[in-house]
Formats: C-alpha cells, structure tokens, sequence
C-alpha cells in the first residue's frame, strides 16, 4: 500500500493532505524521514508522525463530546445532528455512532467504523457501564429510593411494565446526582428521575466502559481521535483481544 493511502485510511486527512504532510519531512517510516508519498508500505510498518506512532488500522475511532440539540445521526435535513461535526475528508469513511444520545443529553459519544466493537458497546449482554451527570429539580433523594434503584425498579409509565437492570445513583451537592447504567433502555434515565417525581434539567455522558471526559460542558461539539491506550480499553471492555 502506498504511504500516502495508509495516513489517509487511517484518518489524518485527505490523500492531498497526507501528501503535503509527507512533504514537510515530519513522517518516518522504520526510522528514517521520508518524503516519498508512494512508497510502499504495510499494516505492521513502524510508521511516525510529528514523533507520533501511527496505529494503522483499517478501522477509525473518535470521540465526540456532542452537545445539547444535537440528533445522533449522520444526516438529517432539518436538524442540527453529529454529521455536521465530521469533516468532509472522513465522510466517506463509514462512521456511524454507537448507540444513540437524546437530542437534548450530552456528552460522551464514540464515532467509529469498527461494527464489532460498536455492537458490543450497545449489547446489553456486554454491560458496558454508562455514567450521567444529571442536573435535575425536585426533592432530594431518599437512601431507600436510591436502594431501589439499586436493585432494579419496573417502570410503569408506558403500555407495559418494564423491568430496569441495577443501576447505582450518588448524590452530588446541590440539585446534581451521578448515574450509572449498563443497558439503554429508552428515555431510562428520565423516566427514572420521573419516577421519583424528579424533572431532568440537563443530562451529561460523562463515562463509557472505564473511558471518561470531564463533567463541565466547556468542550461539546469537539470531536478527536481516541488514543491507543483509550481503544484498548473499550476493546478489554467488550472482550475483543
């Protein structure tokens, strides 16, 4: 494979711009600078950029710190969605979400091309703990409601009654609580709230399988590469090796 391909299949620009990258002499390959946008390379090549080890990968993985009126979907004609946050030169990459967040939660949201390891972050099979910030008004929580939660409520608020899995609420000062899930189970942590005579103010994904971002919103609609060591451990966390 081309040297110029591999950058660019492994999400750092267009051919045109991996090539203008190459030219600056900041790309090495097994230990020596090159400039040589076609010379021959392979998945296992020892490959840096800018002093950076490349991963190569036939697959892309991206965090997106989605805000608030978003839709999670690549397109939409009518609504602000994540699509609007993924440059051009990646459009053609197959990404997609994994799973969904409201239109009006935000936070933590993995973008990748990688199926396997997007069906297991959603399964509930897997577990995969999911942790929210929630802002929320009504009276505090009582520890036997917590306990509750604990053990898994039935919701009743639909046509049929639905059992929730364990789930584990912690207070925060003020009118916040953290919470984590290991299903998706529609609206869940609203109708949860609701349930308790609670109303969400704003919801936040702060967690996802052990991978966190900070509480404070200061950073939505940034959108970056996940490090190796943040891949590897979405991977441990759905048993991919």
């Amino acid at each position: 494979m081309r040297l110029d391909k591999l950058l660019a299949n492994s999400g750092l620009g267009t051919r045109s711009e991996v090539r203008k990258l190459i030219s600056q002499g900041v790309v090495t390959v097994s230990g020596k600078a090159t400039k040589d946008a076609g010379l021959s390379v392979d998945m296992d090549t020892d490959i840096t950029v800018n002093g950076v080890k490349l991963q190569a990968t036939e697959y892309l993985y991206y965090l997106l710190d989605k805000p608030d009126g978003v839709l999670t979907a690549m397109e939409d004609p009518r609504l602000a969605n994540i699509g609007d946050f993924i440059p051009d030169n990646l459009k053609g990459k197959k990404l997609a979400p994994v799973g969904r967040l409201d239109y009006h939660t935000s936070g933590l949201l993995i973008i990748t091309n990688d199926g396997t390891l997007s069906h297991r972050l959603c399964s509930p099979k897997y577990k995969i703990p999911k942790t929210y910030l929630v802002t929320y008004a009504g009276k505090d929580w009582e520890q036997e409601q917590i306990d509750e939660i604990a053990k898994g409520i039935t919701l009743t608020d639909m046509d049929k009654p639905v059992k929730l899995a364990p789930a584990t609420l912690i207070k925060q000062e003020g009118n916040k609580s953290l919470i984590t899930l290991t299903e998706g189970k529609t609206h869940e942590v609203r109708r949860i709230f609701a349930n308790y005579s609670k109303e969400v103010l704003s919801l936040r994904r702060i967690s996802l399988a052990g991978l966190n971002i900070s509480e404070e919103d200061d950073k939505t609609g940034t959108l970056r590469l996940l490090t190796n060591e943040e891949i590897d451990l979405l991977k441990k966390a759905t048993g991919i090796t």
